[in-house]
């Protein structure tokens, strides 16, 4: 499927969410309740088969957080950009889809270590990169660490 085809299809296919279009991928902003469902969708539907995540990050937009999952179908030779947004910075929580994408558990974990994404369901989530005892999220906009002078 080309671009525009993949296009037609997800407002096909979800016609209540926001398609962006605009650079090298086509943006499909999926709520929160709905992840886990579209996300097992667009990884076992044919006409998507995206069976590789190869990238999953998150932003801090002081407001809310958005997971971003890029994701890839090998066999179509197509990309997609998935947006969640979570409103609830004090305990932001997102489906794990380490079960469907066996790479989101690396990528989850490190969401969890340096935003405090917590991600249900996820079979290990604990830090990747900073220790048990290390305290708070450091790539939040709140972030502060005195002893480091890391403040933004």
């Amino acid at each position: 499927m080309d671009q525009e085809s993949i296009k037609n299809r997800l407002q096909e296919k979800y016609p209540s969410y926001q398609i962006d279009e605009g650079g090298q991928w086509i943006v499909l902003n999926v709520p929160v309740s709905d992840w886990k469902q579209v996300a097992a969708e667009l990884r076992n539907e044919a006409e998507f088969e995206l069976d590789f995540l190869f990238c999953l990050t998150a932003v801090d937009w002081k407001t809310h957080f958005s997971v971003v999952f890029h994701l890839r179908s090998i066999l179509h030779n197509h990309e997609l950009v998935v947006k969640v947004k979570i409103d609830d910075r004090q305990n932001p929580v997102l489906e794990t889809v380490s079960d469907i994408w066996r790479t989101a558990e690396f990528h989850e974990r490190e969401a969890y270590d340096l935003f405090g994404i917590r991600f249900n369901y996820h079979p290990d989530l604990r830090r990747l990169f900073l220790t048990e005892d290390w305290k708070g999220w450091p790539l939040r906009k709140d972030y502060e660490d005195p002893v480091n002078m890391i403040k933004l």
